[in-house]
């Protein structure tokens, strides 16, 4: 499955992202690669195999969550770009 050059500018439009025109060129052949790997495993014939979330048995590792001592308010805002009292303040979202 082939992907066109309109179809990487969309996408591309659609992130928000600034593509040079060598760029959309590069984007356009590799994922059109990636497209096609895909529909080769579409192919196959799964019939017989099991649904699975996972090939390997995953176990949690980590220890129970506990509660504890919050960070001072001044550690949590150490980084912070802009601070509003005890609230990060951030730019407006349209």
């Amino acid at each position: 499955m082939a992907i066109s050059r309109d179809e990487v500018l969309h996408v591309a439009r659609l992130a928000r992202l600034a593509l040079t025109e060598d760029e959309v060129d590069r984007l356009t052949t590799e994922l059109g690669a990636i497209l096609e790997a895909v529909g080769v495993v579409a192919e196959l014939d799964l019939v017989d195999v099991p649904p699975t979330e996972h090939p390997l048995d995953v176990v949690n590792v980590w220890g129970e969550d506990e509660p504890h001592e919050s960070l001072p308010l001044d550690d949590v805002f150490a980084n912070a770009p802009a601070r509003e009292g005890d609230l990060f303040r951030v730019p407006p979202t349209v």
